[in-house]
């Protein structure tokens, strides 16, 4: 009988950890499930139903690029340092000016993004890419 009891005893002394193995997959999946809901978050500025108030039509400044690389603004010649100089002084009287810009088909590719480069340095962000007139 002495025999019984003691065996009976060990297997008190063991711990079985199979349920608390359990729970904790449990609770990774569950984290692994969540994770990435709270870190992709997107803010987004939904339109409203009400059109937005405006007076008039905006102002769309054209940039052009032809094929020799000459750059005009509003069917103006310009040089690249003049352009920025007309893209500041555009800027004080619109805070955030709308432009388009338009590159021949022909073109050097160096000369567009010369444009572009200096739109992003002046922080100007509405800008348009025109594909055909």
């Amino acid at each position: 009988m002495k025999k019984t009891s003691r065996s009976q005893h060990s297997s008190l002394n063991e711990l079985n950890i199979t349920p608390l193995l359990d729970l904790v997959f449990v609770l990774l999946v569950i984290f692994i499930i969540t994770t990435p809901q709270m870190m992709n978050n997107l803010e987004m500025t939904l339109p409203s139903g009400n059109p937005p108030k405006t007076n008039g039509k905006p102002k769309i400044s054209h940039i052009t690029v032809d094929e020799k690389g000459n750059i005009f603004l509003d069917d103006q010649f310009v040089t690249l340092a003049d352009l920025r100089e007309k893209l500041e002084a555009l800027k004080t009287e619109q805070p955030d000016p709308n432009v388009v810009v338009k590159g021949a088909d022909n073109m050097d590719y160096q000369h567009m993004v010369s444009v572009l480069d200096l739109l992003q340095q002046l922080n100007i962000t509405k800008v348009g890419l025109a594909t055909q007139d």
